[in-house]
Protein backbone atom coordinates (compact mmCIF):
# COMPACT_ATOMS: atom_id res chain seq x y z
CA UNK A 1 0.00 0.00 0.00
CA UNK A 2 0.97 3.60 -1.08
CA UNK A 3 2.12 5.69 2.14
CA UNK A 4 1.35 9.41 1.95
CA UNK A 5 4.44 11.43 2.23
CA UNK A 6 2.74 15.32 2.34
CA UNK A 7 0.70 16.41 4.76
CA UNK A 8 -2.83 17.65 2.73
CA UNK A 9 -3.02 21.05 3.23
CA UNK A 10 -6.65 21.57 4.45
CA UNK A 11 -4.97 20.09 8.27
CA UNK A 12 -2.82 23.12 7.53
CA UNK A 13 -6.41 25.36 7.05
CA UNK A 14 -7.92 23.69 10.02
CA UNK A 15 -4.97 24.54 12.36
CA UNK A 16 -4.84 28.10 11.04
CA UNK A 17 -8.46 27.98 11.49
CA UNK A 18 -8.48 26.85 15.10
CA UNK A 19 -5.97 29.06 16.13
CA UNK A 20 -8.15 32.53 14.53
CA UNK A 21 -11.34 30.51 16.28
CA UNK A 22 -9.63 30.60 19.43
CA UNK A 23 -8.37 33.69 19.86
CA UNK A 24 -11.53 35.43 18.86
CA UNK A 25 -13.22 33.39 21.41
CA UNK A 26 -10.95 34.56 24.31
CA UNK A 27 -11.74 37.96 23.23
CA UNK A 28 -15.92 36.94 22.97
CA UNK A 29 -14.82 35.55 26.61
CA UNK A 30 -13.45 39.27 27.99
CA UNK A 31 -16.80 40.73 28.49
CA UNK A 32 -17.45 38.34 31.41
CA UNK A 33 -14.08 39.64 33.37
CA UNK A 34 -14.96 43.32 32.60
CA UNK A 35 -18.85 43.27 34.09
CA UNK A 36 -17.57 43.80 37.83
CA UNK A 37 -14.68 46.07 37.10
CA UNK A 38 -16.68 48.65 34.88
CA UNK A 39 -19.60 48.15 37.24
CA UNK A 40 -16.80 49.41 40.01
CA UNK A 41 -15.56 52.36 37.88
CA UNK A 42 -18.07 53.81 36.16
CA UNK A 43 -21.15 52.60 38.53
CA UNK A 44 -22.94 51.12 35.20
CA UNK A 45 -25.51 48.84 36.10
CA UNK A 46 -25.13 44.79 35.72
CA UNK A 47 -28.23 45.24 33.28
CA UNK A 48 -26.67 48.34 31.35
CA UNK A 49 -23.09 45.76 30.69
CA UNK A 50 -25.16 42.81 30.13
CA UNK A 51 -26.79 44.47 27.33
CA UNK A 52 -23.93 45.03 25.62
CA UNK A 53 -22.66 41.44 25.73
CA UNK A 54 -26.34 40.70 24.79
CA UNK A 55 -25.98 42.84 21.44
CA UNK A 56 -22.61 41.12 20.99
CA UNK A 57 -23.90 37.74 21.20
CA UNK A 58 -26.83 38.89 18.79
CA UNK A 59 -24.99 40.38 16.18
CA UNK A 60 -22.15 37.81 16.40
CA UNK A 61 -24.86 35.71 15.07
CA UNK A 62 -26.55 37.90 12.75
CA UNK A 63 -23.76 38.58 10.34
CA UNK A 64 -22.58 34.63 10.36
CA UNK A 65 -25.01 34.16 7.16
CA UNK A 66 -24.16 36.92 5.16
CA UNK A 67 -20.33 36.92 6.09
CA UNK A 68 -20.23 32.48 4.66
CA UNK A 69 -21.89 34.24 1.28
CA UNK A 70 -18.93 37.19 1.15
CA UNK A 71 -16.77 34.49 1.69
CA UNK A 72 -18.08 32.42 -0.73
CA UNK A 73 -18.30 35.90 -3.27
CA UNK A 74 -14.61 37.51 -2.49
CA UNK A 75 -13.32 34.70 -0.40
CA UNK A 76 -12.01 33.25 2.64
CA UNK A 77 -8.47 34.86 3.60
CA UNK A 78 -9.72 38.26 2.61
CA UNK A 79 -13.07 38.37 4.71
CA UNK A 80 -11.24 37.29 8.06
CA UNK A 81 -8.46 39.58 7.66
CA UNK A 82 -10.61 42.17 7.87
CA UNK A 83 -12.73 41.05 10.58
CA UNK A 84 -9.36 40.53 12.58
CA UNK A 85 -8.55 43.93 11.94
CA UNK A 86 -11.66 45.46 12.89
CA UNK A 87 -11.95 43.25 15.92
CA UNK A 88 -8.25 44.38 17.27
CA UNK A 89 -9.29 48.34 16.67
CA UNK A 90 -12.22 48.02 18.61
CA UNK A 91 -10.65 46.29 21.88
CA UNK A 92 -7.68 48.65 21.34
CA UNK A 93 -9.80 51.66 21.59
CA UNK A 94 -11.67 50.19 24.43
CA UNK A 95 -9.29 51.95 27.09
CA UNK A 96 -10.43 55.31 26.18
CA UNK A 97 -14.05 54.26 27.15
CA UNK A 98 -16.13 56.43 29.76
CA UNK A 99 -19.82 56.42 28.32
CA UNK A 100 -21.98 53.75 28.46
CA UNK A 101 -22.36 54.15 24.72
CA UNK A 102 -19.36 53.40 23.85
CA UNK A 103 -19.03 50.17 25.37
CA UNK A 104 -22.21 49.12 23.68
CA UNK A 105 -20.84 50.28 19.94
CA UNK A 106 -17.64 49.00 20.88
CA UNK A 107 -17.62 45.75 22.11
CA UNK A 108 -21.53 45.62 21.45
CA UNK A 109 -21.54 46.20 17.47
CA UNK A 110 -18.11 46.57 16.37
CA UNK A 111 -16.69 43.44 18.30
CA UNK A 112 -20.09 41.54 17.71
CA UNK A 113 -19.82 42.32 14.08
CA UNK A 114 -16.22 41.45 13.51
CA UNK A 115 -16.16 37.97 15.76
CA UNK A 116 -19.07 37.14 13.66
CA UNK A 117 -17.21 36.92 10.83
CA UNK A 118 -15.28 34.70 12.64
CA UNK A 119 -18.26 32.80 13.87
CA UNK A 120 -19.40 29.16 14.97
CA UNK A 121 -20.66 27.83 11.22
CA UNK A 122 -16.45 28.63 10.29
CA UNK A 123 -15.95 25.46 11.77
CA UNK A 124 -18.56 23.14 9.25
CA UNK A 125 -17.78 26.03 6.53
CA UNK A 126 -13.74 24.45 6.41
CA UNK A 127 -14.90 21.11 7.63
CA UNK A 128 -17.26 20.98 3.89
CA UNK A 129 -14.87 22.17 1.87
CA UNK A 130 -12.01 20.50 2.91
CA UNK A 131 -12.74 17.06 3.96
CA UNK A 132 -15.44 14.19 2.60
CA UNK A 133 -13.24 12.16 5.54
CA UNK A 134 -13.22 13.15 9.04
CA UNK A 135 -15.62 15.79 8.74
CA UNK A 136 -17.60 15.31 12.25
CA UNK A 137 -14.30 15.11 13.97
CA UNK A 138 -12.57 18.39 12.02
CA UNK A 139 -16.10 19.90 12.47
CA UNK A 140 -15.58 18.76 16.54
CA UNK A 141 -12.03 20.02 16.94
CA UNK A 142 -13.09 23.89 15.33
CA UNK A 143 -15.79 23.97 17.50
CA UNK A 144 -13.56 22.81 20.04
CA UNK A 145 -11.40 25.82 19.58
CA UNK A 146 -14.42 28.34 21.17
CA UNK A 147 -12.99 26.68 24.57
CA UNK A 148 -9.70 26.36 23.73
CA UNK A 149 -9.67 30.04 23.86
CA UNK A 150 -11.36 30.13 27.19
CA UNK A 151 -8.83 27.81 28.33
CA UNK A 152 -5.77 30.03 27.35
CA UNK A 153 -7.16 33.22 27.97
CA UNK A 154 -9.49 33.65 30.75
CA UNK A 155 -7.51 32.63 33.44
CA UNK A 156 -4.46 34.91 32.23
CA UNK A 157 -6.44 38.13 31.16
CA UNK A 158 -8.71 37.57 34.77
CA UNK A 159 -5.44 37.89 36.80
CA UNK A 160 -4.04 40.84 34.02
CA UNK A 161 -7.13 42.68 34.83
CA UNK A 162 -7.27 42.58 38.84
CA UNK A 163 -3.09 43.58 39.01
CA UNK A 164 -2.82 45.75 36.49
CA UNK A 165 -6.21 47.12 35.40
CA UNK A 166 -8.62 46.49 32.72
CA UNK A 167 -7.34 48.89 30.10
CA UNK A 168 -3.75 46.84 30.18
CA UNK A 169 -5.69 43.65 29.56
CA UNK A 170 -7.50 44.96 26.25
CA UNK A 171 -4.66 45.97 25.23
CA UNK A 172 -2.35 42.56 25.48
CA UNK A 173 -5.91 41.15 24.01
CA UNK A 174 -5.62 43.74 20.96
CA UNK A 175 -1.81 42.78 20.65
CA UNK A 176 -2.52 39.22 20.56
CA UNK A 177 -5.41 39.59 17.60
CA UNK A 178 -2.97 42.00 15.48
CA UNK A 179 0.19 39.12 15.63
CA UNK A 180 -2.43 36.98 14.15
CA UNK A 181 -3.25 38.94 11.00
CA UNK A 182 -0.05 38.11 8.88
CA UNK A 183 -0.24 34.50 9.52
CA UNK A 184 -3.36 34.18 8.77
CA UNK A 185 -3.03 36.18 5.77
CA UNK A 186 0.09 34.01 4.58
CA UNK A 187 -0.81 30.29 5.32
CA UNK A 188 -5.09 30.62 4.73
CA UNK A 189 -6.41 29.03 1.07
CA UNK A 190 -9.23 29.20 -0.15
CA UNK A 191 -10.46 25.82 -1.43
CA UNK A 192 -8.40 22.61 -2.27
CA UNK A 193 -9.12 22.90 -5.56
CA UNK A 194 -7.24 26.28 -5.95
CA UNK A 195 -3.88 23.36 -4.79
CA UNK A 196 -4.62 21.09 -7.71
CA UNK A 197 -5.76 18.70 -5.05
CA UNK A 198 -9.23 16.68 -3.66
CA UNK A 199 -10.93 17.88 -0.55
CA UNK A 200 -9.32 15.13 2.36
CA UNK A 201 -10.73 11.74 1.81
CA UNK A 202 -12.54 12.60 -1.82
CA UNK A 203 -11.45 9.51 -4.17
CA UNK A 204 -12.91 11.10 -7.05
CA UNK A 205 -10.35 13.66 -7.41
CA UNK A 206 -10.31 17.50 -7.79
CA UNK A 207 -13.41 18.78 -9.36
CA UNK A 208 -14.20 22.41 -11.10
CA UNK A 209 -14.68 25.16 -8.91
CA UNK A 210 -18.35 26.72 -9.13
CA UNK A 211 -17.62 30.41 -8.44
CA UNK A 212 -20.55 32.58 -6.31
CA UNK A 213 -22.06 35.15 -7.96
CA UNK A 214 -24.47 37.68 -7.18
CA UNK A 215 -25.81 39.47 -4.23
CA UNK A 216 -24.47 37.90 -0.98
CA UNK A 217 -27.60 39.15 0.81
CA UNK A 218 -29.47 38.00 -1.50
CA UNK A 219 -27.59 34.35 -1.83
CA UNK A 220 -28.13 34.37 2.01
CA UNK A 221 -31.48 34.97 1.93
CA UNK A 222 -32.17 32.50 -0.73
CA UNK A 223 -30.67 30.10 1.66
CA UNK A 224 -32.79 30.33 4.63
CA UNK A 225 -36.12 31.14 2.47
CA UNK A 226 -35.52 27.62 1.28
CA UNK A 227 -34.52 25.92 4.91
CA UNK A 228 -37.84 27.55 6.50
CA UNK A 229 -39.88 25.61 4.46
CA UNK A 230 -38.53 22.13 6.49
CA UNK A 231 -39.96 21.63 9.72
CA UNK A 232 -36.67 19.51 10.62
CA UNK A 233 -34.92 22.97 10.32
CA UNK A 234 -36.58 24.82 12.89
CA UNK A 235 -36.70 21.50 15.24
CA UNK A 236 -33.03 21.49 14.45
CA UNK A 237 -32.71 25.62 14.67
CA UNK A 238 -34.76 25.53 18.09
CA UNK A 239 -32.70 23.29 19.73
CA UNK A 240 -29.31 25.58 18.84
CA UNK A 241 -31.54 28.69 20.87
CA UNK A 242 -31.54 26.25 23.70
CA UNK A 243 -27.55 25.72 23.03
CA UNK A 244 -27.10 29.11 22.85
CA UNK A 245 -29.21 30.52 25.91
CA UNK A 246 -27.44 27.75 28.47
CA UNK A 247 -23.79 28.49 26.95
CA UNK A 248 -22.32 31.85 26.43
CA UNK A 249 -25.26 33.94 27.00
CA UNK A 250 -26.13 32.63 30.81
CA UNK A 251 -22.86 30.95 31.61
CA UNK A 252 -20.49 32.66 29.05
CA UNK A 253 -21.14 35.76 30.51
CA UNK A 254 -22.88 35.69 34.02
CA UNK A 255 -20.46 32.66 35.73
CA UNK A 256 -17.70 35.12 36.86
CA UNK A 257 -20.39 37.37 38.68
CA UNK A 258 -21.75 34.81 40.11
CA UNK A 259 -18.96 33.53 41.28
CA UNK A 260 -18.40 36.90 43.04
CA UNK A 261 -21.34 37.07 44.60
CA UNK A 262 -20.87 33.95 46.22
CA UNK A 263 -17.89 35.12 47.98
CA UNK A 264 -14.94 33.61 45.17
CA UNK A 265 -12.73 36.01 42.93
CA UNK A 266 -13.00 36.60 39.66
CA UNK A 267 -9.60 34.69 39.48
CA UNK A 268 -11.46 31.48 40.61
CA UNK A 269 -14.28 32.16 39.05
CA UNK A 270 -12.21 32.43 35.08
CA UNK A 271 -10.58 29.57 36.42
CA UNK A 272 -13.47 27.62 36.97
CA UNK A 273 -14.58 28.80 33.25
CA UNK A 274 -11.39 27.74 31.93
CA UNK A 275 -11.69 24.53 33.53
CA UNK A 276 -15.45 24.21 31.53
CA UNK A 277 -13.37 25.04 28.33
CA UNK A 278 -10.74 21.96 29.17
CA UNK A 279 -13.80 19.16 28.86
CA UNK A 280 -15.57 21.05 26.60
CA UNK A 281 -12.94 20.57 23.97
CA UNK A 282 -12.63 17.08 24.71
CA UNK A 283 -16.54 17.06 25.30
CA UNK A 284 -16.54 18.51 21.51
CA UNK A 285 -13.90 15.95 20.27
CA UNK A 286 -15.17 12.88 21.56
CA UNK A 287 -18.94 14.22 19.97
CA UNK A 288 -17.58 14.27 17.03
CA UNK A 289 -15.95 11.24 16.72
CA UNK A 290 -19.29 10.09 17.62
CA UNK A 291 -21.14 11.85 15.43
CA UNK A 292 -19.50 9.83 12.22
CA UNK A 293 -20.87 6.87 13.95
CA UNK A 294 -24.70 7.70 15.84
CA UNK A 295 -27.75 8.13 15.43
CA UNK A 296 -26.94 11.89 15.75
CA UNK A 297 -30.83 12.63 17.26
CA UNK A 298 -30.52 10.15 20.64
CA UNK A 299 -27.12 12.18 20.67
CA UNK A 300 -28.52 15.70 21.17
CA UNK A 301 -31.27 14.14 23.37
CA UNK A 302 -28.66 12.93 25.78
CA UNK A 303 -26.78 16.46 25.37
CA UNK A 304 -29.45 18.92 25.74
CA UNK A 305 -31.18 16.39 28.26
CA UNK A 306 -28.06 16.07 30.39
CA UNK A 307 -26.81 20.32 30.33
CA UNK A 308 -30.43 20.99 31.49
CA UNK A 309 -29.66 19.10 34.70
CA UNK A 310 -26.37 20.33 35.03
CA UNK A 311 -28.47 23.36 35.24
CA UNK A 312 -30.48 22.85 37.47
CA UNK A 313 -28.01 21.65 40.07
CA UNK A 314 -25.76 24.76 39.74
CA UNK A 315 -27.21 27.05 42.14
CA UNK A 316 -27.19 24.12 44.80
CA UNK A 317 -23.56 23.87 44.01
CA UNK A 318 -22.59 26.92 44.81
CA UNK A 319 -23.70 26.00 48.67
CA UNK A 320 -21.42 23.09 48.23
CA UNK A 321 -18.27 24.62 48.56
CA UNK A 322 -15.54 24.91 45.76
CA UNK A 323 -15.88 21.22 45.74
CA UNK A 324 -19.26 21.34 44.30
CA UNK A 325 -18.47 23.75 41.76
CA UNK A 326 -16.37 21.53 40.14
CA UNK A 327 -17.78 18.83 39.64
CA UNK A 328 -19.99 20.85 37.70
CA UNK A 329 -17.40 22.31 35.79
CA UNK A 330 -16.31 18.87 34.58
CA UNK A 331 -20.33 17.37 34.19
CA UNK A 332 -21.14 21.03 32.34
CA UNK A 333 -17.87 21.29 30.57
CA UNK A 334 -18.24 17.92 28.77
CA UNK A 335 -21.71 18.76 27.48
CA UNK A 336 -20.85 22.41 26.70
CA UNK A 337 -19.96 22.13 22.78
CA UNK A 338 -20.76 18.72 22.19
CA UNK A 339 -24.09 19.64 20.37
CA UNK A 340 -22.58 21.35 17.48
CA UNK A 341 -21.25 18.08 15.45
CA UNK A 342 -24.17 16.31 15.56
CA UNK A 343 -26.22 19.44 15.37
CA UNK A 344 -24.26 20.22 11.54
CA UNK A 345 -24.66 16.77 10.63
CA UNK A 346 -28.48 16.32 11.00
CA UNK A 347 -28.73 19.49 9.10
CA UNK A 348 -26.36 18.64 6.36
CA UNK A 349 -29.24 15.51 6.16
CA UNK A 350 -32.00 18.69 5.68
CA UNK A 351 -30.16 20.83 3.34
CA UNK A 352 -27.56 19.03 1.75
CA UNK A 353 -23.67 19.34 1.83
CA UNK A 354 -23.26 22.43 -0.81
CA UNK A 355 -25.62 24.73 1.44
CA UNK A 356 -24.37 23.27 4.82
CA UNK A 357 -22.04 26.14 5.79
CA UNK A 358 -24.50 29.02 4.86
CA UNK A 359 -27.32 27.26 6.83
CA UNK A 360 -24.95 26.38 10.02
CA UNK A 361 -24.62 30.09 10.01
CA UNK A 362 -28.76 30.68 10.06
CA UNK A 363 -29.16 28.73 12.77
CA UNK A 364 -26.18 30.13 14.49
CA UNK A 365 -28.13 33.10 13.90
CA UNK A 366 -30.81 31.70 15.81
CA UNK A 367 -28.24 30.18 18.50
CA UNK A 368 -27.23 34.11 19.08
CA UNK A 369 -30.63 35.16 19.56
CA UNK A 370 -30.92 32.86 22.39
CA UNK A 371 -27.77 33.53 23.41
CA UNK A 372 -28.82 37.20 23.50
CA UNK A 373 -31.91 36.78 25.28
CA UNK A 374 -30.13 34.92 28.41
CA UNK A 375 -27.73 37.42 29.16
CA UNK A 376 -29.86 40.12 29.16
CA UNK A 377 -32.22 38.13 31.01
CA UNK A 378 -30.01 36.77 33.47
CA UNK A 379 -28.90 40.35 34.04
CA UNK A 380 -32.18 41.50 34.37
CA UNK A 381 -33.13 38.56 37.09
CA UNK A 382 -30.05 39.20 38.79
CA UNK A 383 -31.39 42.66 39.59
CA UNK A 384 -34.91 41.52 40.76
CA UNK A 385 -33.94 38.87 43.11
CA UNK A 386 -30.55 39.69 43.86
CA UNK A 387 -29.23 36.05 42.56
CA UNK A 388 -28.79 34.20 39.53
CA UNK A 389 -30.73 30.85 40.77
CA UNK A 390 -33.92 31.84 38.73
CA UNK A 391 -32.00 32.67 35.42
CA UNK A 392 -30.04 28.79 36.06
CA UNK A 393 -33.41 27.27 36.32
CA UNK A 394 -35.29 28.85 33.61
CA UNK A 395 -32.61 27.77 31.12
CA UNK A 396 -31.79 24.16 32.70
CA UNK A 397 -35.86 23.89 32.08
CA UNK A 398 -35.17 25.08 28.42
CA UNK A 399 -32.76 22.10 27.71
CA UNK A 400 -34.68 19.48 29.10
CA UNK A 401 -37.63 20.94 26.33
CA UNK A 402 -35.11 20.88 24.01
CA UNK A 403 -33.88 17.58 24.69
CA UNK A 404 -37.24 15.76 23.55
CA UNK A 405 -37.61 18.44 20.59
CA UNK A 406 -34.57 16.75 18.77
CA UNK A 407 -36.02 13.72 19.13
CA UNK A 408 -39.10 14.42 16.25
CA UNK A 409 -36.27 15.20 13.90
CA UNK A 410 -37.44 13.44 10.30
CA UNK A 411 -40.56 12.38 12.06
CA UNK A 412 -43.50 12.41 9.68
CA UNK A 413 -41.29 10.83 6.68
CA UNK A 414 -40.80 7.16 5.28
CA UNK A 415 -39.23 5.48 8.45
CA UNK A 416 -35.79 4.57 5.76
CA UNK A 417 -35.46 8.16 5.18
CA UNK A 418 -36.25 9.56 8.87
CA UNK A 419 -33.04 6.91 9.42
CA UNK A 420 -30.71 8.08 6.74
CA UNK A 421 -31.02 12.07 7.74
CA UNK A 422 -30.53 11.31 11.26
CA UNK A 423 -27.23 9.00 10.61
CA UNK A 424 -26.33 11.95 8.20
Amino acid sequence: MRIPTRLHYGWIVAAVTFVVIAITAGVRAAPGILIVPLEGEFHWSRATIAFSVSVNLLLYGAVGPFAAAVMDRFGVRRTMTIALTLTAGAVALSPMMREAWQLILLWGVVVGLSCGVIGSYLAAYIATRWFVRRQGLVVGVLTGANAAGQLLFLPSLASLAMYSGWRTMCLVVAAFVVALVPVLFLLMRERPEDLGIAPYGDPRGPRPVTLVRGNPVTVAFSALSDGMRSRDFWLIAGGFFACGASTQGLIGTHMIPACVDHGLSEVVGAGLLAAVGVFSFIGGTLSGWLSDRWDNRYLLFWYYGLRGLSLLYLPFAFDLSFVGLAVFCVFYGLDWIASVPPTVRLLRGVVGSERTGIMVAWITVIHQIGGASAAYLGGLLRISYGSYQEAFMLSGLLCIVAAFMVLFIGAGRRRGEAVTAAAQ
